[in-house]
């Protein structure tokens, strides 16, 4: 299980989330900023909690280019 975390208010719109994981991330057209993609939102931070095995690498390669460090990547071992 691979838990990723996005706080969407503090996105600066780099599109490098979007670029790594893109079966993950997109950038809106309305505001220029990251979305996760299937994601809840909870106090202004968006998760999503998925058993894909091939999700942990993109996602941890957006988490590190990202400028401002607002993507973490968590892998839950079963």
């Amino acid at each position: 299980m691979t838990i990723i975390t996005l706080q969407r208010d503090k996105c600066i719109g780099c599109n490098y989330c979007a670029e790594f994981a893109p079966e993950f991330f997109r950038i809106s057209k309305k505001d220029g900023k990251s979305v996760l993609l299937k994601s809840v939102e909870k106090k202004g931070f968006f998760t999503l909690k998925t058993p894909q095995p091939d999700a942990f690498e993109p996602c941890e390669k957006a988490a590190k280019a990202c400028p401002v460090k607002i993507i973490s990547v968590k892998n839950l071992k079963k």
